[in-house]
């Protein structure tokens, strides 16, 4: 596997200081990278049986988008709130700042599919502790949840701790 840490940018102070942002749009246009990235993610999940991706707006709908496509599976977007056209159900969760809403299509995950959800980051795991939340209530099983980058300090991860949960990059 590459060293996709090397082709994450370090951004300091961004959006505010004392946050060392993970710039990724290093890695995204590198297109070698790209696929590497996608297959990595492809190995993992292949074995699992998955039927389809759920992809957590915005990017990761960049990643989770391409997975479906490279294993012939479907792709669900999770989208904050008013963003999605048909029925939806949305759950709120906390921000450092606030509050939030995410949301999916009441139809989306109709027979119990095997999901797989993908996002770009792990930090505070409030968005995919959401996330998580939405497959449930509409009946979509969680067998994995995956991510480009953890930010193992942040101890997100702990909020879903009963999935399985994996990371290509650690820091």
């Amino acid at each position: 596997m590459r060293d996709f840490a090397s082709l994450v940018r370090n951004v300091p102070d961004f959006p505010k200081p004392g946050i060392q942002f993970k710039d990724i749009t290093t890695l995204l246009h590198d297109g070698d990278a790209f696929r590497a990235v996608i297959d990595a993610f492809v190995v993992k999940l292949k074995p699992l049986d998955i039927e389809t991706i759920v992809g957590i707006d915005a990017r990761g709908f960049i990643f989770g988008g391409a997975i479906a496509y490279a294993m012939g599976c479907g792709f669900v977007p999770v989208r904050k709130r008013g963003k999605l056209p048909h029925r939806t159900v949305e759950v709120e969760y906390e921000l450092e700042y606030g509050t939030d809403v995410v949301a999916i299509h009441e139809d989306a995950l109709k027979n119990g599919k095997r999901v797989a959800l993908v996002d770009d980051l792990i930090a505070t795991g409030g968005t995919l502790h959401a996330a998580t939340q939405l497959i449930e209530k509409i009946g979509g099983e969680i067998v994995v949840i995956g991510a480009l980058i953890e930010l193992k300090a942040l101890n997100g991860a702990d909020k879903f701790a009963k999935y399985e949960t994996f990371a290509l990059i650690q820091y």
